[in-house]
């Protein structure tokens, strides 16, 4: 079974007991790094951290889901979360008003749902 890595409630609530989930209550640098963390140990990413049009630094939530078993280091996967590792740097980060994080929760869980889907 693949692994989601995630720091979005919404989405370790939808498929915590579903899914190989890990969860971890950081911001979205923080879930990228742990994503090439994984990556460097061997494992493919299945999707692409910054899927989706939404921005770095307008959205505090990231999933990204990762092959389950580590094999040879997969350079076309180093190279991807790199370079959105470097993405995500150039934008700062906004202060996003509370009462819009459970909407962009929404939005990642239904990025995330889409791909689960394909």
């Amino acid at each position: 079974m693949d692994i989601l890595i995630t720091n979005n409630p919404l989405v370790e609530a939808q498929y915590k007991d579903k899914l190989n989930l890990k969860y971890y209550d950081i911001d979205l640098h923080g879930i990228l790094i742990k994503a090439r963390d994984m990556v460097h140990k061997g494992h493919r990413l299945l999707t692409h951290p910054l899927m989706g049009s939404v921005k770095p630094n307008e959205s505090p939530y990231k999933s990204v889901i990762i092959t389950e078993s580590s094999e040879k280091t997969d350079l076309k996967s180093v190279k991807i979360i790199e370079e959105s590792i470097q993405t995500a740097l150039k934008f700062t980060p906004k202060k996003i008003p509370e009462q819009y994080l459970k909407d962009l929760q929404v939005v990642d869980l239904s990025l995330i749902r889409t791909a689960l889907e394909k």
